[in-house]
């Protein structure tokens, strides 16, 4: 790896401990000021909560009865690795690259939680009326910043590809 290489590889690793810091400080906030269940209306769509996931995504396998805290380690873990491999060869390619950091901040920041609390906090609650029909009460499935971060990775993933494509095209 060249030296640019790796001061790039080191910027993007520093976004990415940077968003598992601010995940980690706004889930201690709301794991110290909330009880599971207490919720905090901000405004007419979004409110603060506070929810345990042991299972992944829409709270899928949440009820599984335990053994997908260690699935969901595993396929953290696994995904960490796949990214930094991922990550050290492609640290150049800019949009690529920051798409990974927010991936990989996402990963470690709910893996953090499985390995300590068993389970992720989530504290961001939106809702809309026009949600009612997918989603109990209008309510979008409660998230947290690492799971943010994580969609930004994925939506900076497509684009970048969409963009190779449209390059190559």
């Amino acid at each position: 790896m060249t030296k640019n290489a790796s001061r790039s590889m080191l910027a993007w690793l520093g976004l990415a401990f940077v968003v598992v810091l601010l995940d980690q400080i706004s889930k201690g906030i709301v794991m110290l000021l909330y009880r599971p269940g207490d919720v905090t209306a901000v405004t007419s769509f979004f409110n603060i909560v506070r929810v345990h996931n042991p299972g992944a995504a829409f709270s899928f396998l949440a009820h599984a009865g335990g053994w997908q805290r260690w699935f969901f380690t595993a396929v953290g873990i696994a995904a960490v690795v796949f990214i930094l491999w991922m990550l050290r060869a492609h640290a150049r390619q800019r949009l690529f690259a920051f798409s990974l950091s927010c991936l990989l901040g996402g990963a470690v920041g709910n893996l953090v939680d499985r390995l300590v609390h068993g389970y992720v906090v989530d504290m961001l609650d939106v809702h809309f009326r026009w949600l009612a029909p997918v989603f109990a009460g209008g309510h979008f499935p409660a998230f947290n910043l690492a799971d943010a971060a994580i969609t930004a990775g994925a939506i900076g993933l497509i684009v970048d590809e969409l963009r190779r494509v449209r390059r190559s095209g």
